[in-house]
């Protein structure tokens, strides 16, 4: 049976070291192990010596020392942690597709090597972020402070289940508030307070069950008339984390694959959460407690 893992995907920028540090304190909330991997980019089809020779060697050990010295900031972050290594060779970002499916969470630095200026997701993390089998987590360079709440985007599709579940659970580990945003966008030149007041009761009744099932957690649902990422955007300089579903209907439809997504990934200020549609959530009656 496979243990559920955290794996961090790291290439020694300040970005993927921040991401070594968060991915350590989330391992350790979660009682799970954490795996340092980092990915040789190399094409062994058009390599002259393929697998052997000195270049490959010498670009081995540097990827060895890497993921050893990333492994024990990781040990320093938070002592007594299992940590694991491993070196990936081949396309980074189809290594780390395929890596996913044997991860219960995959965390990532915003920007790798070759970023280029102003843009806030390097294009490896933007596709991980997009294809993995399991969530991701995309990090900032700059830590933020542990006394913010835990921010989510919840729409009306049955994945939002697995968003609440993981925005439920982040913010009791974390001894923190949490809030609850739905877009609600009626017809063009209908709104009115009722709308409004018929939406948020929808939206209570939705969250009610996991309020039940997590007393300790202060709540807030807001609805927001913007789109959802914008919203989310706008929150995240006061949020320590942003969740969002991959896939839905509504409020959030295409947030992951379409241009609302890629405008959270590029432009939230703190680190961002995706819950993949297949997660399978525990739900609020058969949820066990410790």
């Amino acid at each position: 049976m496979r243990t559920p893992t955290v794996v961090v995907a790291a290439d020694g920028t300040d970005a993927s070291r921040s991401a070594i540090t968060w991915a350590a304190e989330e391992a350790h909330r979660r009682g799970q192990p954490l795996r340092v991997t980092t990915v040789m980019d190399w094409d062994w089809s058009t390599a002259r010596h393929g697998y052997a020779g000195e270049l490959f060697e010498t670009e081995r050990q540097h990827a060895d020392g890497l993921v050893n010295t990333l492994a024990r900031r990781a040990r320093e972050a938070v002592p007594g942690l299992e940590v694991e290594t491993d070196v990936l060779i081949g396309n980074p970002a189809a290594q780390l597709i395929i890596d996913s499916e044997n991860a219960d969470l995959m965390v990532l630095g915003s920007r790798g090597h070759g970023g280029f200026a102003g843009l806030r997701v390097g294009s490896v993390s933007q596709r991980v972020a997009t294809h993995a089998h399991c969530p991701v987590a995309v990090i900032r360079e700059t830590a933020v402070s542990g006394d913010r709440p835990v921010v989510a985007g919840v729409d009306d599709s049955p994945a939002a289940e697995g968003v609440l579940e993981t925005a439920f659970t982040a913010a009791h580990q974390r001894d923190t508030g949490l809030v609850l945003i739905r877009s609600f966008l009626p017809p063009p030149g209908v709104r009115s307070p009722e709308l409004d007041a018929e939406e948020h009761a929808r939206f209570t009744e939705q969250v009610a069950p996991w309020r039940a099932k997590f007393p300790d957690v202060r709540v807030e649902t807001l609805l927001a008339h913007d789109g959802v990422a914008g919203v989310l955007v706008g929150v995240s300089h006061s949020a320590q984390l942003v969740i969002v579903g991959s896939r839905g209907h509504g409020v959030i439809a295409g947030t992951l694959l379409g241009s609302a997504g890629l405008q959270l990934l590029h432009h939230a200020e703190c680190p961002v959460l995706i819950v993949r549609s297949g997660h399978q959530p525990l739900q609020p009656e058969t949820r066990k407690t410790e």
